[in-house]
């Protein structure tokens, strides 16, 4: 199909390729019943769609073993739109993609379901009269990742097109295995079926305005990076921290924890993002590279009890925001004999030139006193020699706080004159927002990811080694706390900053956490 016939049945798709040359495309979405594509897959179709950077021919096939009938699920992604999507549902431009959406019920493990789905796609290739990129969405529990992947295999459709610019890709939601053998049997399994170029391991933090804006932060501004080293920077302390508590996946979660949760993968991609090392240009695996490399140089962690680098915890009942919440042992679905942690705190010494002898502090809980994702970047304190005598003078480290969630942005943290006639000084901060520079309505995470799986950007995707160098470091802890139990972890008030011990990590350094938010 020509483009200008193209255009012709899709007027509202002039231009539409243009910008990033997304190709015919079919995606499958697996689980597509499931919370996740209400939520957020299906909302950042449509956006893409408002800003005609959907290709001209896109098909979206829902997989799920529940049998639903095509214009019911397409009724359920109408309802999504209207409730989750940051625009309004508008009718005209989603009907265009609405016509080619259908469902496709089969079990995950069955592979007649696959050989039918595959026959499903070449009818839509031979209607078009041209051969579509296939890119599958696996969106379910971890435990149907390998039947799923090896069936897509088996039936032919990872293999379709392979070579060319149609070739098929795989897109994998977290987590990626639950320790370092896990991950790699993973691994092993998906690269049996696709080779690495196709596949696309998702975080979603990394398509977080501010995640991305950390590499322009860093390397587009000449006064930052010649600081961004162990001669300026006395340390580096990450927060990923959520108010909510379980709620109603108490169940799951306690199977996961918050090293798995959160740590191993958001709090770690955040590392590698500020520690990485310049890359050679903005190809996406020379961007990749620098971050295997830094997670790599990241010493193991000490595990004793006393002076250790990590320390984790369970909240139990307090306070948030001024009402009572009950704690962690009281949640549904939570066992009596259940030593899982909601918190999780380390301090990182990374072995490299640029970063030796600045600890990292990462950290992330639940039930803690407010939502609040940053990296805060914290520079040595100037000499005490002019501005040292007693309370004349609160001068602070200079701070630069890049805050990722709820209010993206950037402070800086100085010091200032106060005005009067004595010379009295104070920290002030200098602010940067996003709502108010740019506006508030910003893309989603799920919509530059989905964009960037379908032009073939892997930038902001986790390459296998990658994953397997964060299961590596953070493998032993999970085997040391399985081995402890219930001994070792701390408990926190909810609406609390996390345990009394976690400020040891800092302490013995000198330092202390900032208060986020």
């Amino acid at each position: 199909m020509n483009p200008e016939s193209n255009e012709e049945r899709h007027p509202f798709l002039k231009g539409l390729s243009k910008h990033r040359g997304a190709p015919p495309t079919v995606v499958v979405i697996f689980g597509a019943s499931g919370d996740l594509t209400a939520r957020k897959l299906v909302p950042a179709i449509f956006n893409l769609g408002i800003d005609n950077l959907l290709p001209g021919e896109f098909h979206l096939i829902g997989y799920g073993r529940k049998p639903i009938e095509d214009e019911a699920f397409r009724e359920m992604m109408d309802a999504a739109i209207e409730e989750f999507s940051r625009r309004p549902l508008n009718k005209e431009i989603w009907e265009r993609v609405r016509q080619n959406i259908s469902y496709h019920a089969g079990g995950y493990d069955e592979a007649a379901a696959f050989e039918s789905l595959a026959e499903k796609i070449n009818r839509i290739e031979q209607d078009l009269g041209r051969d579509m990129q296939r890119m599958f969405y696996v969106s379910t529990p971890p435990s149907v990742f390998e039947p799923i992947i090896k069936n897509i295999g088996s039936s032919g459709m990872a293999q379709a097109h392979v070579h060319t610019k149609l070739a098929s890709k795989v897109i994998i939601e977290k987590p990626f295995g639950r320790d370092l053998e896990s991950a790699r049997e993973l691994n092993q399994a998906i690269n049996g079926v696709f080779e690495e170029p196709q596949v696309y391991r998702i975080d979603h933090y990394l398509g977080k305005e501010t995640v991305q804006d950390l590499l322009v932060q860093r390397f587009g501004n000449s006064i930052f990076e010649p600081l961004w080293n162990r001669e300026y920077i006395d340390c580096v302390q990450i927060t990923v921290a959520e108010s909510l508590g379980v709620g109603s996946r108490g169940g799951y979660y306690d199977t996961s924890g918050a090293l798995r949760d959160m740590i191993q993968n958001h709090t770690m991609q955040l590392v590698a993002l500020t520690a990485m090392e310049p890359p050679v240009s903005l190809d996406p695996e020379s961007i990749r590279d620098e971050k295997v490399k830094v997670i790599k140089a990241i010493q193991p962690l000490n595990l004793k009890a006393e002076g250790g680098d990590v320390v984790r915890g369970r909240y139990t009942k307090g306070l948030v925001k001024g009402e009572p919440v009950e704690g962690y042992m009281e949640a549904e679905g939570i066992p009596a004999t259940s030593t899982t942690e909601t918190y999780a705190a380390m301090r990182l010494a990374i072995n490299n030139w640029r970063w030796q002898g600045v600890p990292f502090y990462i950290r992330s809980g639940k039930r803690m006193a407010r939502r609040a994702s940053e990296i805060a970047i914290q520079f040595k304190r100037p000499p005490g020699i002019l501005f040292s005598e007693g309370d004349k003078f609160n001068v602070a480290a200079n701070t630069m706080v890049i805050s990722i969630q709820p209010d993206e942005g950037v402070t800086i943290v100085m010091n200032s004159k106060i005005p009067g006639l004595e010379t009295r000084t104070q920290p002030v901060k200098m602010h940067f927002r996003y709502s108010t520079t740019f506006g508030s309505n910003t893309p989603e995470a799920y919509e530059r990811l989905i964009l960037d799986a379908m032009v073939g950007d892997s930038t902001l995707f986790i390459r296998g080694d990658e994953t397997e160098a964060s299961w590596k470091l953070v493998t032993p802890v999970l085997k040391h706390w399985e081995e402890c139990g219930a001994h070792g972890l701390q408990e926190y008030a909810a609406g609390s900053w996390g345990p009394l011990e976690s400020e040891r990590l800092l302490w013995e350094r000198k330092h202390q956490w900032r208060r986020s938010g």
